[in-house]
């Protein structure tokens, strides 16, 4: 295959993909500049072993590429990203809020801050727990694509969805009780 043909077959399978890799990727570091970096080592390694892509699922070999380069990163990084993080949604304008300023300041108080909540108890998650729930919750992927991505069977990808639900509702019922 020739490389304008490969360009063109991997802008068609996989760019369209782009923000699912960037969210998945952002979930995992916890940071904005993390996950650019991230994904951009994904795409890559992705358009290096293209030639080896021959399903039909870009999303799921993509999100695959991701996971694997975010824990090659974990690896490299483990020690410096667990006590130096910098809270991009706390620092950084939401889109939604700009666009209800019309709305009652205090549902978007509210809104706010459940939002912070819930992105600080998704951290709080262990990785293989908070993988899961990225990519079943925000990416809405099933759970056999899921399983495809961890390469684990779908049972386990079920189990940990639903222990990560419930550690979810236990870290979320103790920070809202903190808060009261």
């Amino acid at each position: 295959m020739n490389d304008s043909t490969k360009k063109q077959r991997f802008q068609a399978a996989v760019m369209p993909h782009i923000n699912s890799a960037f969210n998945l990727a952002r979930w995992l570091t916890h940071g904005h500049a993390d996950a650019e970096d991230i994904v951009q080592e994904a795409y890559l390694r992705a358009f290096k072993f293209f030639d080896g892509f021959h399903g039909e699922d870009g999303r799921v070999w993509l999100l695959c590429i991701v996971r694997n380069t975010f824990y090659t990163w974990y690896q490299q990084n483990k020690v410096q990203s667990q006590h130096t993080q910098f809270e991009e949604e706390l620092h950084s304008s939401n889109e939604e809020s700009d666009i209800l300023d019309d709305a009652n300041p205090e549902r978007i108080l509210i809104q706010k801050d459940s939002q912070r909540l819930l992105q600080q108890a998704m951290r709080e998650l262990p990785i293989e727990f908070r993988e899961v729930m990225v990519m079943r919750e925000l990416e809405d992927l099933s759970y056999k694509q899921i399983a495809e991505i961890i390469q684990i069977p779908m049972g386990t990808v079920m189990s940990r969805l639903g222990r990560g639900r419930k550690q979810l509702a236990a870290i979320l019922a103790v920070n809202n009780g903190g808060a009261k």
